[in-house]
């Protein structure tokens, strides 16, 4: 059984997480139901299926999850841009968060690519 909290991609995307849920406090009341949850969400929803996978029985599983926490990342990028385009987010914050996700999301392709090449040896 793999453990998901020792892997970096989790790790990386449980921090973002959590940064996401703090600057999001400072979202306009009226998105609570919005695009506050739905970031909220979508940045949690990469660590979920990380986790998830993990617990899975075979390596084709957990890339299956791994696929799917990279979509869950791309969302959560476009919501990211939608945020601060809305002026929701100031730049320095969004440049942070945003080069993180960039740095989870190649290593959630490399991720994926390891465990592609292992099901196929």
């Amino acid at each position: 059984m793999r453990d998901f909290k020792k892997f970096e991609v989790w790790q990386i995307s449980h921090r973002l997480t959590l940064k996401i849920y703090t600057v999001t406090k400072n979202f306009p009341k009226e998105e609570i139901f919005g695009l506050t949850s739905q970031i909220r969400k979508s940045f949690a929803s990469i660590g979920y299926n990380i986790s998830e996978g993990s617990g899975r029985n075979s390596d084709k599983e957990f890339a299956n999850f791994i696929n799917i926490a990279l979509g869950s990342s791309n969302e959560a990028e476009n919501q990211l841009i939608l945020s601060k385009d809305l002026n929701y987010l100031d730049d320095a914050i969004f440049q942070d968060i945003l080069d993180e996700l960039i740095i989870l999301k190649k290593k959630l392709v490399t991720l994926w690519n390891k465990l592609n090449e292992k099901i196929e040896n």
